[in-house]
This record gives structure tokens, C-alpha cells and sequence, in this order.
């Protein structure tokens, strides 16, 4: 009974975590067409949530006692930081640079790299 406890919540988090990245890259993605590119709220709760549940997911894994890369998860949640802080300080203004905008993209997609292909 406890293990099938852990497993659903587990894959919860997994599923919180993968709505976090829906929510960070959609709210970006949605702007690619326009002028004035902003952190819109998508962006910002979707970094927040992805820095949170990856934490919380880390968390169950280890006391499942399964193997976990340290070193994978350190370089994520480095970026997801990096994210979180770069959507967070500039979360009020009324646009952003383009290239601010695109390297919040940018290590978007590479976070999910490294969670794909490490």
C-alpha cells in the first residue's frame, strides 16, 4: 500500500512538473509574433512550479531509495533558478529585451534537454 502511495505521488509531481514547462514555454511561445515581448504570468508560475515540484520530486525519488544523478539534477535546478529569478525580476515590466526573452527560451529547452538526453 505505501509504495503504490509513493508511485502516485511520484508521477504527480512528474505530471505538476511537466505542467510547469507547458505553462513556462507556452507563455513565451505565445509571443513569439509580437513587438513588445513581456514575463507574462504563464511564464513566471510556470518557472515557479517547475522549480518547486522538481525539488519535491527529487525529494520522493531519494526517499524511495532510487538512484539519482546528482550532478543532473544540480545543472537543472541551476537553470530552472536561473529561469525562475530571470522571469521573477523582470516579471512587472512592460517589456523585456528580445535577447532576455530568447535566452529564457533558450535554457527553457535546454532544461528540458538535459532532462530528456542526460
Amino acid at each position: 500500500m505505501k509504495g503504490s502511495f509513493v508511485d502516485l505521488l511520484r508521477n504527480l509531481l512528474v505530471f505538476i512538473h511537466l505542467l510547469g514547462f507547458a505553462s513556462l514555454f507556452g507563455g513565451a511561445f505565445v509571443q513569439v509574433r509580437d513587438d513588445v515581448k513581456v514575463v507574462n504570468a504563464a511564464m513566471l508560475y510556470g518557472a515557479l512550479v517547475q522549480v518547486l515540484s522538481g525539488l519535491l520530486l527529487v525529494g520522493v525519488i531519494e526517499g524511495q531509495d532510487a538512484p539519482v544523478d546528482n550532478v543532473k539534477v544540480a545543472v537543472k535546478l541551476a537553470v530552472a533558478l536561473v529561469i525562475a529569478v530571470l522571469c521573477w525580476v523582470n516579471r512587472r515590466k512592460e517589456g523585456i529585451p528580445g535577447g532576455l526573452f530568447g535566452a529564457i527560451w533558450l535554457l527553457t529547452t535546454a532544461n528540458v534537454g538535459v532532462a530528456v538526453f542526460w
